[in-house]
């Protein structure tokens, strides 16, 4: 008899697929962030609080960093730059850390991740 396979995703528990989803919601605004906060505290799992620590550490470095550009937008030409580039750079943090949270993987984003996962050890326990 043939040994025949199939090529079938491979089907994840429902408590994975649940921290996927809080991992990708935590991504959307703050908003989004306290709405997978609260569904994280039925279901926890240890892929929604990796990212509910990585998306709260970027909230407020996107904070952090608003304030600091603000400043910088009276500075014509060399702070415009400036206040763009800090813009972009965080903009790819967040799409790094939103494809990594949709593939599943715990990854931190570059630079601030550990320091993220360090300062917010409490956040979803």
């Amino acid at each position: 008899m043939e040994n025949q396979t199939t090529n079938q995703p491979q089907q994840t528990s429902g408590g994975q697929q649940d921290g996927k989803t809080i991992a990708i919601i935590s991504h959307i605004t703050l908003i989004g962030w306290v709405i997978a906060l609260i569904m994280h505290g039925s279901n926890k799992t240890s892929i929604g609080a990796f990212y509910l620590r990585q998306m709260l550490g970027l909230l407020v470095l996107g904070i952090a960093t608003f304030i600091i550009r603000i400043p910088l937008l009276f500075i014509p030409f060399l702070g415009w730059a400036l206040s763009s580039l800090i813009g972009i750079a965080l903009l790819v943090l967040w799409i790094l850390s939103i494809i990594s949270a949709a593939n599943g993987e715990e990854k931190e984003i570059p630079v601030f991740g550990k320091m993220f996962q360090n300062w917010f050890a409490g956040v979803g326990k």
